[in-house]
């Protein structure tokens, strides 16, 4: 068994944590994991908000996922927040990125250029939003794999009140919108019920269609 096969299976979505703060460099690795995420055409139509504040996971806590026991004392909570809108200066900005990455011209990306603009701009906001959530969620399982590999503790959340989170941390005035969040931190031994629990998958052949 590889490595990171048994990091996978030591992770699970831990339900309680003990208020542990997850060591920065460890953080560091997890977030620029994140960061390195495949998305489609490379464009990252999202944030990611990194919360460490207490008094701020409890107002989240308590105002917008009363149910997510683990966020009041997880070292971190990042919440992935997709774009709301795609605008042609976002993809323009983009394109400019590439450009000096990579130490190319400008016009050498026009076709490029062309067809994100033709692909994505010709869309509605409402599929152009789905689309960015959908990438968003790529990331978050690059963030749950590194997680593993650090033994940091991290469990992935929809079950929480989108609106007032977005209110909560400003996210409508900066064009974003959330759509998923992650605790980071150490799994509570006495207070997690499933702490002992094994791993309960499917078996190999019937998950997978081989053709």
């Amino acid at each position: 068994m590889s490595e990171l096969i048994k990091k996978l299976n030591w992770r699970y979505a831990t339900k309680r944590m003990n208020g542990e703060t997850v060591p920065q460099e460890k953080l560091d690795n997890i977030l620029e994991a994140i960061k390195l995420a495949p998305s489609s055409v490379g464009l990252q139509p999202y944030k990611v908000i990194v919360v460490e504040d207490k008094a701020l996971k409890d107002k989240i806590f308590s105002e917008a996922a009363p149910r997510q026991l683990q966020i009041p004392d997880a070292s971190h909570l990042l919440v992935f927040a997709a774009w709301e809108k795609i605008t042609a200066e976002q993809v323009d900005d983009f394109i400019k990125l590439v450009a000096t990455t990579r130490n190319v011209s400008l016009e050498s990306l026009a076709g490029y250029h062309s067809s994100i603009n033709g692909g994505i701009l010709s869309r509605s906001e409402a599929v152009n939003f789905d689309w960015a959530a959908r990438q968003a969620y790529i990331a978050l399982g690059h963030g749950l794999v590194a997680a593993a590999t650090e033994e940091v503790d991290a469990t992935p959340m929809e079950g929480f009140d989108g609106a007032k989170l977005d209110e909560i941390l400003g996210l409508r005035e900066k064009g974003l919108r959330s759509v998923v969040i992650l605790t980071l931190g150490y799994r509570d031994h006495e207070k997690d019920p499933l702490v002992n629990a094994k791993k309960v998958r499917r078996a190999h052949e019937e998950l997978f269609i081989s053709i």
